[in-house]
């Protein structure tokens, strides 16, 4: 393995493991019941925590990330910055218990985590050789890094007795009492990753700022990509596909308890997602080369519609509703990584880094707070006797959502060359 890649590699697996360690238990620990050891927030409630925060941190990411980090800041320190303080605040959320407590620290944490996602994107991108033939296995590291700490974390604070079965999540053990209000100790094991990562930072490759830049506002530039057909097209069908992919995170843990699965077993349970991401991902390269951008990328879009429309049939083996979330690799990966290494194709040289929190505005900006808005009216709008949730109709919305947002994808996008100027 080439040094960089070993490196890009590990700063991949941390980067999602700060990430993976507490988003899936999230939104569980914010609507479960004060009797269970939640803190009892409404739907709409746990939707603004977890959508209005993390937009607004992708919104500021141009100037945070794109402007500082192209212009003025090397791009492995800048990230060991902002990681260390990520670190402190998710540290101080996970001792909270009030809404306005949570709502503002998630803001204040998503301000300065977010622009990491398209950091560690650009430094890869700047740091290998063939960005579309190394990308992909570098950021498959990622995937591991959520895994690991999905799977970790329950086994250490939330189960014991650890035995084999033979339904996912598969390593499986009694839960400790009170396992629910464990699930804030998700949020310390996030800031521990975190300190960890910003000090491997200091050993990533110097990545300098382009001072000679043409332009003194970087994200302008970048911004100038919508006047480009083929990106203005992948943004519009990005938006809703953001959407629907944030309805996940805040819907399905809440799903499989519905299935029968313990608090223990959402994390776990949601990685099977990643385990099919990590082939997907390991064969993107390959993928990208024969079939092209606006095949793959559909592929993922499609996807998202197929998965979600298994989960609308209730009369479906449990078991089958659990694994079906294997396609999760194929929307992330063909989806999101495809259109990933296409940003960075198109974007001018001197502002990749821009360009990637520009797109990063729709998917992590608009996609969030509006998927948190779709969420609360669906889980409202087909809630039954006793807030139990109609699963089927719910996920069947979310499923046409995906379905014409691919339809838009692969009728009207339209692959260009690279980019070879700044």
């Amino acid at each position: 393995m080439k040094p960089n890649v070993g490196r890009l590699s590990l700063m991949m697996f941390l980067q999602y493991a700060v990430w993976g360690a507490w988003l899936p238990l999230a939104a569980r620990y914010l609507t479960a019941s004060p009797a269970d050891g939640g803190l009892g927030f409404t739907g709409t409630q746990m939707g603004t925590i977890l959508g209005l925060a993390g937009s607004i941190g992708a919104i500021c990411s141009p100037f945070i990330a794109g402007q500082l980090a192209d212009r003025h800041f090397s791009t492995e320190r800048f990230l060991a910055a902002l990681l260390a303080i990520g670190g402190v605040l998710k540290w101080m959320t996970a001792s909270q218990t009030s809404f306005q407590a949570w709502l503002w620290l998630s803001i204040l944490y998503s301000i300065v985590y977010m622009p990491t996602l398209a950091l560690s994107n650009s430094m890869a991108f700047a740091n290998l050789n063939d960005r579309d033939h190394d990308f992909p296995k570098v950021r498959v590291w990622g995937t591991i890094g959520w895994i690991a700490a999905s799977w970790i974390f329950p086994m250490i604070y939330l189960q014991q007795d650890l035995h084999l079965q033979g339904m996912p999540p598969f390593l499986v053990g009694p839960e400790l009492p009170n396992v629910t209000a464990r699930l804030a100790d998700s949020l310390r094991f996030s800031a521990i990753i975190s300190w960890g990562y910003a000090l491997f930072c200091l050993t990533l490759p110097h990545t300098p700022p382009k001072k000679d830049a043409v332009e003194k506002l970087a994200f302008k530039k970048a911004f100038r990509l919508l006047t480009d057909p083929s990106f203005a097209v992948l943004v519009v069908a990005a938006l809703p596909i953001s959407i629907i992919h944030q309805v996940y995170f805040l819907q399905t843990p809440s799903f499989l308890v519905h299935l029968g699965l313990g608090d223990s077993q959402i994390g776990p349970a949601m990685t099977i997602g990643q385990f099919s991401e990590i082939a997907v991902m390991a064969l993107l390269g390959m993928m990208l080369a024969r079939l092209g951008f606006r095949r793959v990328i559909a592929i993922g879009a499609f996807a998202y519609f197929i998965r979600y429309l298994i989960w609308s049939i209730p009369t479906l083996p449990v078991p089958v509703l659990v694994a079906s979330q294997a396609l999760h690799g194929i929307c992330y990966a063909c989806f999101f990584a495809g259109a990933y290494i296409y940003v960075d194709r198109v974007a001018p040289t001197d502002v990749r880094h821009s360009a990637q929190t520009v797109f990063g505005i729709i998917i992590l900006g608009g996609g969030p707070v509006l998927g948190g808005l779709l969420s609360g009216w669906l889980a409202d709008t087909y809630a039954q006797t006793g807030g139990v949730v109609d699963y089927a109709a719910l996920w069947r919305v979310v499923s046409f959502v995906g379905l014409g947002a691919a339809a838009f994808f692969y009728l009207f996008f339209r692959e260009r060359k690279a980019a070879t100027t700044a």
